[in-house]
């Protein structure tokens, strides 16, 4: 019997590192003489830096740089055990963490940060930069990103626009003669968590600018402004950004990544499972668990669950999943190409808040309800 472990981080809870000890407590309760192999993993967001870092043997670095807000922030990023691949994770520096929640507010958020730490990168000799784009407060289209390589954006006045979403309404001209040369001989790939565009009942605003502290009246505003800016990039420079699938990652940090870095977007889900050797592990296991903080309708747009699904099912492995919570009935997650079973944190009446500071005791439980179960309906594999 062997039993792989290979969850997300229960944002806000635990680590994915932590998670996975936590299921593998459950798993060895119910199969104490299995091998159970543990493997936290991410999807372009938190811990995507610890994930390579550990699947290469590669060495942490550390670099102060401009928060959400401006606020001097020590962010860790990573060169991979070749030594000239550089991991980011845009979340360091730009991240919602780094926020309160009444600090939230995608109108000023600015993406500043994240490109002092692709410059850290280059002037570090990376060759290749694999920079992840979850967990982001802001929704600058990476306009703060470009800034800071010396990009300069620029109002009908000639003077800077400043930082932050809003401020993209009043972008008139954009000036590229500051760039920073080393971008050119560089290959940027950019791992995206999820497959939205730019702009649109599906983009970045509107989807994930309320999670960011967006009324609906500053949704649209900031769609609007996204909009505009793309418009700016195809009259200016000669790129359509607004058909790019994964444009909207990251506040729309990914189609800013595509054109002042010529990143190519890859689902980073996929990125970090080839790096983890995702595949042979899978194909050598019967059973398959995994989780993060919420299974819902956005887990279908490229997050970690649905990649190890995807793969999972190639091999033909049952895979059980754990949410912290769960939107909509555990049912509507299971089926053919789906979980074979989905349980919550928070069912029985279990209130969100104990959930969260009881996380560790609760996924190790869920894990034994889950594996007991599966047992016990005869798939013991």
């Amino acid at each position: 019997m062997h039993c792989l472990i290979v969850p997300d981080s229960f944002k806000g809870s635990l680590s994915a590192v932590e998670a996975a000890q936590a299921m593998a407590g459950g798993a060895r309760a119910v199969f104490p003489n299995t091998t159970i192999v543990e493997l936290p993993i991410a999807d372009g967001g938190e811990g995507t830096v610890e994930a390579l870092l550990r699947a290469t043997g590669g060495q942490s670095k550390q670099t102060t740089v401009a928060g959400p807000l401006g606020a001097p922030t020590a962010a860790t990023w990573g060169l991979l055990g070749d030594g000239t691949t550089a991991v980011i994770e845009m979340a360091a520096a730009s991240g919602i963490t780094l926020i309160t929640e009444q600090e939230r507010n995608p109108l000023k958020t600015t993406t500043f940060g994240t490109g002092e730490l692709i410059r850290a990168a280059l002037d570090a000799g990376a060759r290749k930069i694999i920079l992840g784009i979850g967990g982001s407060a802001t929704n600058d289209g990476g306009a703060g990103m470009a800034e800071a390589l010396g990009v300069r954006f620029l109002n009908r006045a000639g003077r800077p626009i400043g930082r932050g979403g809003e401020a993209l309404n009043s972008l008139d001209r954009i000036d590229m003669g500051g760039i920073d040369p080393g971008l050119k001989s560089v290959e940027f790939l950019a791992a995206c968590d999820v497959e939205n565009v730019l702009c649109g009942p599906n983009g970045a605003s509107m989807i994930y600018g309320p999670q960011k502290g967006a009324t609906r009246a500053d949704a649209v505003l900031l769609d609007r402004a996204l909009s505009h800016y793309g418009e700016a990039i195809k009259r200016l420079l000669g790129v359509d950004i607004f058909g790019l699938r994964g444009g909207g990652a990251a506040g729309g940090l990914g189609a800013g990544l595509a054109v002042f870095c010529h990143a190519k977007l890859e689902s980073g889900i996929d990125l970090i499972l080839d790096a983890v050797d995702f595949d042979s592990l899978a194909k050598n296991s019967n059973i398959i668990l995994t989780g993060e903080g919420r299974i819902d309708s956005q887990t279908t747009y490229g997050k970690a669950l649905t990649g190890i699904l995807k793969r999972a099912a190639k091999y033909s492995v049952p895979v059980l999943g754990i949410g912290g919570s769960i939107g909509g009935s555990p049912e509507q997650y299971c089926g053919t190409g789906r979980f074979a079973a989905v349980i919550s944190l928070v069912n029985s009446g279990v209130p969100l808040e104990f959930a969260m500071n009881n996380a560790r005791e609760l996924i190790r439980q869920r894990a034994f309800e889950l594996l007991d179960g599966w047992v016990h309906g005869g798939n013991k594999g």
